[in-house]
């Protein structure tokens, strides 16, 4: 528990930040359904602000905001902001049961936006069941008033919504999952901003559009907001120049085609340097599983050249790699490197404290008479080191804080319970069972962490997007195949690993994370796959407070969400 000294220092602090919050800047974001026509029918979607996606947020570096959220719809909801480190205020990240309870029909939650180190393009998104199929938009961060680019200056920046769109509305979509046992059913269609493209029926005339001039530079800043898949990204004859991801700068790395994970982000420069014409913009899906349906299509958008000239028609289409060409995949992700320079150094933690193995697996429990949907009657599940995450009843920050009793178990192995040949083609059926639990991980300010995520052909190997709140980490080292903790680590890249929140675990491989505990608070890591979460491939960190009281967790916001 707290001395009375640091919560009269932390009494103080919450009320010097009360004070600051008059003169912040404030957003407001109301939760509605609203009606919207794709794919030659209407229907009712979740919304903020009436908009699909909804609306983009533009602050500097180190900038602090409120976004007042007000809950019309009749489901209730949360909002997270998705790589936003949020120092020591847990309070407003987003998760529901992990650091608040929903946002009911009728009520609203003022929360409180920290950006610190972030600089770049980051999203915002719902937290609750699988409303952010559309309950999501665009953070734009700009480097502080007095910094510039460490790039030329392009002549525009446009945000690059990738997301997903079924005819069903979403939550029938989830409830017949959660119902069933089995896969959901795929989305109908793919999309850019919002629309699907010319490749669907009724949407040529939605298309989104890029104009630009030629000869002109456009930083597009790409996000993958789709539910369930990694996708593949190009703009045919035309390559882009990655010069960002994550809210973090790259050094400049030029290709024809990316690969981008649920939950990343990228920032490109694209020169505009063809012949004056219409090119298409696509995306379609990266899916390496094997036996698992996926969605086929393709969305499109179309890059205009202004100027008098016949356009080519139909406009051509980039050349994207087979739906489970992984090898491109990997070899896109694995070419990330941070700038690291004297104005965007690096900071590897070399002595680690805390080593752990993470294996990240599908996996199944058994049904009654065999009667769910999953792979031979049983119900479809997923885990971290075994255990298959299940939501508390009350939010674990509330739990923690409080010193509540028998919300969470803080016993989250370190390593695998099992050891096995994770990625065999042929594996024991007694392994696919995981035990239920909601377990967390301890932490001690300022400890090292090295995270090895291990994945595994359990049921279904297949690529696992893991994102982490609160922080961003190296990612610096990754392979296919199991782990070797006596030869791989020799192999670490400590000098210019990209600085993420979110890696692609490679389908029947392993990432390496590293990072500082130095954010106290309670942050929720989970795939960022849909399904994959809803199954339980989550857990937490729970980061203790440190010794001096600005190393600790600041007091919770007076409206809370009750449970």
């Amino acid at each position: 528990m707290k001395s009375s000294r640091a919560q009269y220092v932390g009494f103080l602090l919450f009320l010097v930040s009360i004070l600051r919050c008059k003169a912040l800047v404030r957003h407001t974001f109301v939760v509605e359904e609203t009606p919207y026509r794709k794919l030659c029918s209407t229907k009712n979607i979740l919304t903020v602000n009436g908009q699909f996606p909804g609306p983009t947020l533009y602050v500097h570096k180190g900038d602090t905001i409120i976004v007042d959220v007000y809950n019309k719809a009749k489901y209730n909801i949360t909002i997270h902001w998705h790589g936003v480190k949020q120092p020591r205020y847990p309070w407003s990240d987003g998760p529901e049961y992990i650091t608040q309870c929903p946002i009911q029909p009728g009520a609203k939650f003022s929360q409180k936006v920290i950006f610190s180190t972030e600089e770049g393009t980051l999203w915002w998104h719902a937290h609750s069941d699988w409303s952010r199929a559309t309950v999501h938009g665009a953070i734009v961060i700009y480097p502080k008033k007095d910094s510039t680019y460490p790039f030329p200056k392009p002549d525009a920046e446009v945000p690059i919504i990738l997301g997903e769109w079924w005819k069903e509305p979403i939550m029938e979509v989830y409830d017949e999952m959660l119902r069933t046992g089995g896969d959901p059913n795929v989305s109908d269609a793919y999309t850019i901003n919002g629309q699907p493209g010319d490749l669907y029926p009724c949407s040529k005339q939605d298309t989104f559009k890029l104009r630009v001039e030629q000869g002109k530079t456009y930083l597009l800043r790409i996000i993958n907001a789709a539910l369930q898949d990694l996708l593949f990204f190009s703009i045919a004859k035309h390559s882009v120049t990655v010069v960002a991801t994550d809210a973090s700068y790259t050094k400049p790395l030029t290709r024809d085609i990316i690969t981008i994970s649920p939950g990343q982000t990228i920032d490109v420069l694209l020169k505009a340097n063809q012949n004056p014409d219409h090119y298409y913009m696509a995306a379609r899906v990266y899916s390496s599983a094997l036996g698992v349906a996926y969605d086929n299509t393709t969305t499109t958008a179309v890059v205009e050249y202004s100027g008098k000239y016949t356009p080519t028609s139909p406009p051509p289409l980039p050349r994207l790699p087979y739906y489970n060409d992984t090898s491109a995949s990997v070899n896109f992700t694995g070419s990330l490197r941070s700038l690291a320079n004297d104005k965007y150094p690096v900071d590897v933690p070399r002595n680690i404290t805390n080593h752990f193995i993470f294996t990240v697996s599908v996996n199944s429990f058994l049904c009654p008479n065999n009667s769910c949907a999953g792979p031979n009657g049983t119900r479809l599940a997923a885990s971290l080191n075994n255990i298959s995450f299940t939501n508390p009843s009350i939010d674990i920050l509330q739990a923690y804080y409080y010193g509540i009793n028998g919300v969470f178990g803080a016993r989250f192995p370190s390593f695998p319970p099992y050891v096995f040949n994770f990625t065999a083609d042929i594996l024991p059926l007694s392994l696919e069972t995981p035990k239920r639990g909601t377990e967390v991980k301890v932490l001690k300010y300022n400890s090292t962490v090295e995270l090895v995520f291990q994945g595994t052909n359990l049921l279904a190997g297949t690529d696992h997007p893991m994102h982490l709140h609160g922080y961003s980490f190296y990612v610096v080292g990754w392979g296919l195949g199991n782990f070797d903790i006596k030869k791989d680590p020799l192999n670490y890249n400590l000098v210019d690993p990209p600085l993420q929140n979110t890696i692609a675990v490679p389908k029947n491989g392993w990432a390496t994370i590293r990072f500082r505990a130095d954010n106290p608070g309670v942050w929720f890591m989970h795939c960022h796959i849909e399904r994959h979460m809803t199954w339980g491939m989550d857990t937490a960190f729970i980061v203790r407070n440190g010794v001096p009281p600005n190393t600790h967790l600041l007091l919770p916001p007076p409206d809370m969400p009750p449970c």
